[in-house]
């Protein structure tokens, strides 16, 4: 309850309006519950942050024994239920408070590692498939790199790119190494 309420502000006002008094007030609880549960606001934060990355985790994890599919990761990033507006401004507002929060710079730095060892991985089983010598590692942090420069400017500015320009965009750069995919 607490999560969802810290969510509802930083979509509401970002970093802000994430505040003890309004997350209480999201929830309808009293103060003490967040020092109780998280210790405090920036232990949920981190909670919050975690939240956030587990719901995209979620969408780019393959079923059960089935392997990660790099065209259905970049589906899956520019999905409705994860590129809107609520999603980019929580986002936003959780990435420009990573450098000033250990809480959540420890876990910044758990979750884009398993964000990053996922893709990459995908990456490398069709670079294998092919017999294509490519640097997967290096190539899921570029393409991480770019679909989060592209929410950023969706974000700032929606009439920039649409999401389906965007989805391109993900889609160019991965093909131009492994070659196509199947969208």
């Amino acid at each position: 309850m607490l999560i969802e309420a810290g969510l509802a502000c930083l979509a509401r006002g970002g970093i802000l309006a994430f505040t003890i008094d309004n997350i209480c007030t999201e929830a309808g609880v009293s103060r003490g519950l967040i020092t109780h549960h998280f210790r405090s606001k920036g232990g949920l934060l981190a909670a919050v942050y975690t939240e956030m990355y587990q719901r995209t985790l979620k969408a780019i994890t393959p079923p059960p024994g089935a392997e990660a599919d790099p065209a259905a990761i970049i589906r899956a990033v520019f999905a409705t239920h994860l590129f809107n507006r609520e999603s980019m401004n929580i986002w936003l507002a959780l990435w420009g408070e990573i450098a000033n929060n250990p809480d959540l710079q420890v876990e910044h730095r758990r979750l884009y590692g398993e964000y990053r060892r996922l893709i990459a991985g995908a990456l490398a089983t069709v670079a294998a498939r092919r017999g294509i010598a490519a640097d997967t590692d290096q190539l899921a942090v570029m393409f991480i790199s770019l679909f989060d420069g592209l929410w950023l400017e969706q974000c700032i500015d929606p009439g920039v790119m649409s999401a389906a320009e965007a989805e391109a965009a993900c889609f160019r750069l991965i093909e131009d190494v492994l070659g196509p995919l199947a969208r």
